[in-house]
């Protein structure tokens, strides 16, 4: 089994970590926004902070953390936003490293809270999530928002796969 590990984007490239998010999450306007946004997390101690999850070199996951995933609720944050495994990657629990490892960069900022907005169901409910509201998208559409505590998510590293566990 080929470990796992989580880079910074900007230190795994910038360019590279752009075309990455870009081609999970972006359309055909917006592949400045992800370029801009990666090239302005670089050594900031705060938010926003974008992660790869590597399988040797190469990227098969992604997930950022930011003040706000273009929903209403501006009230809470940070966000694990652009959450993304490849196919092929799944079912190894690889999404618990992740959870594990946005916990540790939100606690060592100080925060207690980590939220997420999604339309999918089942898979973060797995993993203690708990469904906090609905707020509304940029684009009018109602979503579901969950939250974890930073704590309850850190208590889950000793659950994860062996190949997983330098996430």
């Amino acid at each position: 089994m080929m470990d796992y590990q989580i880079m910074d984007a900007t230190e795994y490239g910038v360019d590279a970590a752009a075309d990455y998010f870009h081609s999970k999450w972006g359309n055909s306007h917006n592949h400045g926004f992800y370029l801009d946004a990666i090239a302005h997390s670089a050594g900031v101690k705060q938010l926003p902070k974008f992660f790869l999850l590597l399988k040797g070199q190469q990227a098969v996951g992604c997930y950022g953390l930011i003040t706000n995933d273009f929903i209403s609720r501006c009230d809470l944050w940070p966000w694990l936003a652009c959450l993304f495994i490849e196919e092929s990657e799944r079912g190894q629990r690889l999404s618990q490293g992740i959870f594990v490892h946005a916990a540790k960069q939100a606690g060592a900022m100080g925060f207690e809270q980590l939220y997420l907005t999604t339309d999918h169901q089942g898979l973060y409910e797995k993993f203690g999530w708990q469904r906090l509201a609905d707020g509304y998208s940029l684009f009018g559409a109602k979503t579901r928002i969950y939250q974890h505590s930073v704590d309850r998510l850190l208590r889950l590293e000793s659950e994860i796969p062996l190949g997983c566990r330098n996430l």
